[in-house]
């Protein structure tokens, strides 16, 4: 078993869901701090939190991921405990091999291997990692990064190692992601019997013309980095559970992914002209995850194609397709971003696992990333 698969197994092997660590970090710490990295815990309310580095002074290149998981969903659909990890014709299955323990396991042991070979290497290496990924990600990488401002830290480069390949190994580099903004919004009624239409308020009936037009509307084309925005309806709740009683209020929970031709204040203002279009009785909350971010070719971008295509022969595309990451708060300090990952075809689904193979070609990638950067 290689020392990459060993620290993904172990990782693995700890219940750690959001936002909880079960050890992860410490396992991490201690084989971090064998090859003298610097440790530094932060701990904010239920979120552990580490930072760790080597070396000293510029270029800042920090390997960011995550500790905590999704739930596993249904035990009884899992082939084998999400908790205990196996592996099975070559490939590692368990909850977080893909999302992300399998990078993580393998950010360590490049990041091992690579001071040790190179104990007086130029600038620093870090790690920024965190158990509130999953969840509401208030105080994990947002809280460390204003954290490292305070001190005067600023990061030149960082990966992420989000799961971003599509089919295989190196085929997707992701270089921005799309912004997400929620919205929670509440359609006020007049709750009544069903067999008295003309002394209620449906507020059912008041969103349906309202959710067409919502569904229907383009809000930009997107353009070269990003795909058009995207609108989705993620949770409708209403009613008693009776069959003859309307509703009093209607809650919709909403989400959009939007690309950089248009702000999260000209999709709030569009949402609201559109109910108010509608005459509807409204209250909506909106609760912003991230804005758009790109990374502009360099350095970093270079380090890694170059990489990928040394030791796979791929042409790595780069892409910013997909939900949200931490990358998102760590782009707006100026830093480059990118994130590389195994295959995501599994992450979140029962059964999640990720080729072995994958595991230690992706460490070796990693640390050919960093021998090109601080060399």
């Amino acid at each position: 078993m290689s020392v990459t698969t060993e620290l993904a197994v172990d990782l693995i092997g700890r219940p750690s869901v959001t936002p909880r660590d079960e050890g992860c970090q410490e396992y991490i710490a201690e084989r971090l701090a064998e090859v003298g990295f610097i440790i530094e815990p932060l701990h904010y309310g239920e979120v552990d939190n580490l930072w760790a580095w080597h070396g000293d002074g510029k270029p800042l290149f920090v390997f960011a991921g995550h500790t905590d998981v999704v739930p596993p969903g249904p035990l009884d659909a899992w082939h084998s405990d999400p908790f205990v990890p196996e592996i099975r014709d070559g490939y590692l299955y368990g909850r977080g091999a893909a999302d992300m323990k399998g990078s993580v396991a393998a950010m360590v042991s490049a990041g091992a291997r690579y001071v040790l070979r190179y104990p007086e290497h130029r600038g620093t290496i870090a790690f920024l990692i965190t158990s509130d990924e999953e969840g509401s990600a208030v105080d994990g990488t947002a809280r460390v990064i204003r954290h490292l401002h305070d001190r005067g830290v600023t990061i030149d480069w960082c990966l992420v190692g989000e799961p971003s390949c599509h089919k295989e190994l190196g085929d997707v580099i992701k270089y921005g992601r799309r912004g997400s903004l929620n919205g929670k919004l509440t359609i006020k009624g007049v709750q009544g019997h069903a067999a008295y239409p003309d002394r209620v308020i449906n507020p059912v009936h008041r969103f349906a013309p309202v959710m067409a037009a919502l569904c229907s509307t383009t809000w930009d084309q997107g353009n070269l980095s990003f795909p058009p925005t995207t609108f989705q309806i993620s949770n409708i709740n209403a009613g008693t559970g009776a069959d003859n009683v309307t509703p009093a209020n209607l809650e919709v929970k909403f989400n959009f992914r939007y690309s950089s031709e248009v702000t999260h204040k000209e999709l709030t203002d569009r949402v609201e002209a559109l109910l108010d279009q509608f005459e509807t009785n409204y209250e909506l909350d909106w609760r912003l995850s991230g804005e758009p971010f790109l990374t502009t070719p360099g350095p970093l971008i270079e380090a890694t194609q170059s990489s990928i295509r040394e030791l796979t022969g791929i042409e790595a595309k780069l892409n910013t397709s997909g939900g949200t990451s931490d990358g998102r708060f760590i782009a707006p300090t100026g830093a480059e971003v990118v994130e590389l990952g195994p295959v995501n075809d599994t992450i979140h689904k029962v059964n999640e696992c990720v080729r072995l193979k994958d595991l230690d070609t992706l460490s070796t990638i990693y640390e050919r990333i960093l021998a090109r950067l601080l060399a």
